[in-house]
């Protein structure tokens, strides 16, 4: 594969729908931009929203079945395919980021941490899909929600926007869940499951910290005070109020403190 600019390669990547040939030229675009046989980073004209394979069938996020704790097989296979679904989004909402938001005059290091984020994602997926194969299942093999392009669909017109609202809430939410997530896991002895949501942790605690870098910075940039603009920027376009408990001890890891948030809870 060969690619222009690195903003031409991340539209590619939105623009392909198949989740493995999402994740391969991922890894592949990763590898060329780290290496610098990816020099530019040009601009592109992303689509409104990714491809997306014909499975699984998207629903509304409230009609979609409420998803059952227990740790038999039945329910350990439908967590895993929602995560899975979150990672294959998470894909493609690093791109979107890098696609979208050319000509922003960020350094080269705010497309260095996107790339990379974006490489982890397409790793998750690969690896969440292999387990899924495991036990006989797949991705697509049931329905799914569209919660996460919406919020990106919010934000699509502001950087600052995005930053606040996908890093900084929808990935800090996934920090706090995943432990007991891991404890479920290692409860019904699926080692292997409960070991793939921890390198999902770990690599998320990095992703969550590069939305609080770059929105700092951003906010400096602009001239805004970097907590009400996020609880601003929260109000504005994520619906409802944050849940709580927090895990404050990976969300401060991540440079996202209390301060910012908890006014923002139930």
């Amino acid at each position: 594969m060969t690619w222009s600019c690195l903003a031409e390669a991340a539209q590619g990547v939105l623009c392909t729908a198949d989740p493995r040939a999402k994740v391969a030229e991922s890894q592949a675009i990763a590898r060329a931009w780290q290496s610098g046989g990816l020099g530019a980073i040009g601009s592109a004209h992303p689509p409104v929203r990714p491809s997306r394979p014909a499975r699984p069938r998207l629903r509304p996020a409230k009609a979609m079945p409420r998803r059952r704790k227990g740790i038999g097989r039945a329910n350990r296979i439908a967590l895993l395919h929602a995560l899975a679904h979150i990672e294959l989004n998470a894909i493609d909402l690093a791109w979107d980021l890098i696609a979208r938001f050319t000509g922003q005059g960020f350094p080269q290091a705010f497309y260095d941490d996107w790339v990379r984020v974006a490489a982890d994602e397409a790793r998750h997926f690969a690896l969440l899909s292999a387990r899924l194969g495991d036990f006989g299942s797949a991705y697509g093999a049931l329905p799914a929600h569209d919660g996460l392009w919406e919020a990106a669909c919010r934000t699509a017109h502001d950087p600052l926007a995005r930053l606040a609202v996908v890093p900084l809430v929808l990935e800090a939410r996934g920090l706090d869940v995943t432990p007991g997530m891991i404890a479920r896991m290692q409860r019904a002895g699926d080692a292997r499951s409960a070991e793939i949501l921890g390198v999902i942790y770990r690599d998320e605690i990095g992703h969550v910290a590069a939305g609080q870098r770059w929105f700092v910075e951003l906010c400096a940039r602009r001239g805004l005070a970097p907590q009400p603009t996020y609880q601003s920027l929260v109000r504005a376009h994520f619906p409802g109020a944050l849940k709580a408990p927090f895990n404050s001890e990976a969300r401060a890891a991540a440079g996202l403190m209390p301060s910012y948030y908890e006014a923002l809870a139930r």
